[in-house]
């Protein structure tokens, strides 16, 4: 157990009345450094005729996904984890400055901005998706490292020498699954799916969206059981917490990872 109870202020600096928060450097930190990244598979992987996707469109792509990003998850959230905040009042939905952020709702946002745009451009949606898939994990990384700085979304109490004492949640201490996440939905997922477009999948449409789909399930749900459930929602049939329900139907990526090798 750590010595000392973690208590990080989420302001990681100020510039006169203004403050700034880790968990808005780390969506900047996550986004900018995926634009970089798909960028860079873009310049080295897509030789194939078929593949007719720039950088411009990596460019301009970038400002949908960031939309999709932010109101998707904060839609999501509403929606998922406190419809209750609709009926108090309907512009909840929109009110990111209130907190309160899902990556499932972001995925649905990502999704739609993957698709419209490019129906719009006349490009592979699939192949798209590959490339944005691949840089997701930065930004899930950075994510979790925010929601451990911050002390929310822990884990729940353990005796392992690793646990950690949150300050707002007790004095017992508590699987860090947040770290967790961070490793296996971050760096591992990152790894595995670098290794893949290395390995020329990318000419397999849509290999890697699902296998990006399936694996974050999969981490998700064995994860969810070291995560404290949200204290309003509680578990779902006293086993199943509302993060697990929403991974679930991403499992379903296997069956696009099936299609994509045979019409290889």
């Amino acid at each position: 157990m750590l010595d000392t109870i973690l208590n990080i202020d989420p302001v990681a600096f100020s510039l006169g009345p203004i403050e700034i928060r880790w968990y808005g450097l780390a969506y900047l930190t996550g986004m900018l450094l995926g634009l970089f990244y798909a960028k860079w598979i873009v310049r080295k992987f897509y030789i194939s005729d078929t593949q007719n996707i720039t950088i411009q469109n990596i460019d301009e792509i970038f400002f949908w996904i960031v939309l999709g990003i932010i109101f998707g998850a904060r839609i999501g959230y509403v929606v998922f984890y406190d419809p209750s905040l609709i009926l108090v009042n309907p512009l909840n939905v929109v009110a990111i400055w209130k907190g309160g952020m899902s990556f499932h709702g972001g995925a649905l946002g990502v999704i739609l901005a993957i698709f419209f745009y490019a129906r719009l451009n006349k490009i592979s949606i699939f192949s798209l998706g590959d490339i944005v898939c691949s840089v997701v994990p930065i930004g899930l990384f950075f994510g979790r490292i925010a929601n451990f700085i911050n002390s929310e979304l822990w884990g729940t109490i353990t005796s392992k020498p690793w646990g950690v004492v949150f300050s707002n949640a007790g004095p017992l201490p508590r699987h860090p699954s947040q770290l967790y996440e961070a490793f296996f939905e971050g760096i591992l997922l990152l790894v595995i799916l670098n290794t893949l477009l290395r390995k020329g999948f990318l000419n397999n449409s849509g290999f890697i969206s699902g296998v990006f789909l399936s694996l974050y399930a999969l981490f998700r749900i064995i994860i969810e059981r070291f995560r404290e459930p949200d204290a309003h929602i509680g578990y779902i049939f006293e086993y199943f917490t509302m993060g697990t329900l929403l991974s679930i139907p991403m499992l379903s990526g296997i069956i696009i990872v099936y299609f994509s090798l045979r019409k290889k």
